[in-house]
């Protein structure tokens, strides 16, 4: 089984302004996102990390870029691991309306409409395609090895089902994933080349302290998923 690590990145500008940020829109980490990015290295420096995987964003290349100068280690950067693909709705003012029709698609999903996409951008099906095979890439890659992933709530929290079925994802996304929270799984790939998991933990930020835990809640929040299953 390969055990992987995966982690949001740091703070950055978009958490502050809300904006819509999967492509053309590429932050920096800020202050505070920094901090929350050494703070994490340190911790993951301590397990036995064998490779260290990035979404192509600025704010996932730069958090990891910590531990692997910790490590001495490269930052593998995978387009599959890239944020959402949110469509027209980035560029947008993050009015409450275009944060409405975002959440909606993620509601579509969870009550098993796949195929409902964000307009101009991806379906779940399309984005499973992807992350996927990020997934699949990494653990056939890795078997038995210990990886960190640094990439986005957004991906982490539409795939975590797909990866590890068992769980009851309602209960799981009740616990926010802020930036820099840290998720362990351990997966492997079937006969067929198919990706199985099972969750070890969702969302851990107490290696997180001082002024780098002051976090920015994120959208959505966790009242977002209530109520509403276990899709």
């Amino acid at each position: 089984m390969t055990r992987l690590y995966l982690v949001r990145h740091g703070e950055n500008l978009a958490n502050l302004t809300k904006e819509f940020s999967y492509r053309a829109v590429d932050y920096p980490l800020t202050a505070k996102g920094v901090l929350q990015a050494e703070q994490t290295a340190r911790h993951l420096a301590g397990k036995d990390i064998s490779a260290i995987y990035s979404s192509p964003l600025r704010r996932a290349t730069e958090t990891a870029q910590h531990l692997a100068d910790l490590l001495g280690q490269d930052v593998m950067v995978l387009e599959a691991f890239r944020e959402l693909n949110v469509g027209d709705l980035e560029g947008q003012p993050p009015t409450a309306e275009a944060w409405a029709a975002h959440n909606e698609v993620l509601r579509a999903w969870r009550r098993g409409e796949l195929q409902t996409a964000f307009p101009g951008g991806e379906n779940f099906l399309q984005m499973w395609q992807r992350v996927g095979a990020g997934f699949q890439q990494v653990v056939k890659r890795h078997p038995d090895q210990e990886v960190a992933i640094f990439a986005h709530g957004g991906v982490f929290a539409s795939s975590i089902k797909a990866i590890c079925s068992d769980i009851d994802l309602s209960a799981v996304l009740r616990q926010e994933n802020h930036n820099c929270s840290i998720s362990e799984i351990t997966a492997d790939l079937d006969a067929d080349g198919r990706l199985h998991g099972e969750l070890v933990y969702w969302a851990a930020c107490d290696h997180i302290t001082g002024a780098a835990a002051d976090f920015v809640s994120g959208s959505p929040s966790p009242a977002f998923f209530q109520g509403q299953g276990s899709s």
